[in-house]
């Protein structure tokens, strides 16, 4: 076992040493160029992709693509310590990093040759980014009842309908768009490339969210989008497959940017109670609150182990990988989440206050909750595999 210590949160965990450089590499990167403007970009809904062009100077852009494609060929197990150091600094910006480094991979995975050499050098440099178009305004949690629709029109395909809730939206270049293709349920959609500057491709006005400032959040519109038969994503019919098979990565990522901002909200409490003094002595010599931060780390440690066997089965293919990674998503947002809503209780009045920090964590882990699949969705997925095994 090794110990693994970054700002006042020490942690027991077996890494190669390779993991531990990059875990100090990214965690060094969030304090430098992250944690520093966290609140400003929060407070002036600022999307820094100056920063994430930096990050791809370390090879975030394409954490999950084959180093062949171009990218940095981690494993799932890497790409949880990534995030979760990254998160240390924004949950935020390391959130949209996950999502854009989601489609990276489904474009290597599902994509042919020139889809790749199209794609991938833009996304791995984050020259260019890339958003996941999945949600709609009538179908969040029922993705399969998707409504957009893609019409073959000769040697191309018109897409039209609307995205809802989609990350990146107008600042992105690339959009991997769900649409129906076919019949009802999920064999009847397809996967399609598409460009920021095709034809008819609009969005709507950036969201007002209790979170997640710093990156924009818009419906992307498809009116009547033409593209070419070369920009479907795999074969037609596979889409849905696609998609869920990218969600499965995305929910580990989510979920490391979950424990992220869980350290760092346990990280301020243990200074803050060590700092500030109370009733003639420092608040951490009172056991309550001495147990409360135990409880919190505890917590925190469940979790991350959770997400850390969720992630080593998606890379050893373990047919229970789906409901493992469910289950760490639903465990490891809960659990960031509380510890961060703990972290504010034990600031006081000052964890209200914005200039602390403590509250735009609360409102940034907060929607880890939904995204990515709900939590409640993920009970459904753990609870088919329960039941589908005592079958």
């Amino acid at each position: 076992m090794s110990t693994t210590t970054h700002g006042t949160t020490t942690y027991d965990t077996q890494l190669t040493e390779d993991q531990r450089a990059l875990v100090e590499t990214t965690l060094d990167f969030a304090g430098d160029h992250l944690a520093p403007h966290a609140l400003e970009w929060d407070r002036e809904k600022h999307f820094p992709v100056d920063v994430l062009r930096k990050a791809a100077g370390l090879g975030l852009g394409g954490v999950y693509v084959r180093e062949e494609s171009g990218g940095s060929g981690l494993t799932r197990a890497d790409g949880v310590l990534v995030f979760e150091a990254l998160a240390t600094g924004c949950p935020c910006v390391a959130a949209y990093l996950s999502i854009h480094n989601m489609v990276g991979w489904m474009v290597d995975t599902y994509g042919d040759e020139a889809q790749r050499a199209r794609y991938l050098p833009g996304l791995c440099a984050m020259d260019d980014l890339a958003s996941y178009c999945l949600t709609e305004p009538g179908a969040g949690s029922d993705a399969a009842a998707l409504s957009t629709r893609a019409v073959r029109d000769g040697d191309d395909w018109v897409l039209t309908g609307v995205k809802q809730f989609i990350s990146g939206a107008g600042a992105a270049r690339l959009y991997l768009v769900m649409a129906r293709t076919g019949g009802a349920g999920p064999d009847g959609i397809t996967a399609f490339l598409v460009d920021k500057d095709d034809p008819g491709l609009g969005f709507g006005p950036n969201e007002h969210k209790m979170g997640w400032n710093a990156q924009p959040t818009r419906q992307v519109i498809l009116d009547g989008v033409r593209v070419p038969a070369d920009r479907v994503l795999g074969e037609e019919g596979q889409g849905f497959r696609i998609a869920m098979n990218g969600l499965n990565g995305g929910r580990l990522g989510i979920a490391a940017c979950s424990l992220g901002g869980a350290r760092s909200a346990l990280d301020r409490s243990l200074t803050h109670l060590t700092e500030r003094e109370a009733f003639g002595q420092p608040l951490i010599e009172s056991e309550a609150l001495r147990f409360r931060l135990a409880d919190m780390a505890t917590e925190l440690a469940a979790a991350r182990a959770l997400l850390h066997q969720a992630a080593d089965a998606l890379d050893r293919k373990d047919p229970q990988a789906p409901q493992l990674i469910a289950m760490a998503k639903r465990f490891a947002t809960d659990t960031g989440f509380r510890i961060a809503d703990r972290a504010l209780q034990l600031h006081g009045g000052y964890g209200y206050l914005h200039e602390y920090g403590i509250e735009k964590i609360v409102r940034d882990l907060r929607v880890h909750q939904i995204l990515e699949g709900s939590n409640e969705i993920m009970r459904v997925i753990v609870a088919r595999g329960l039941t589908g095994a005592a079958r």
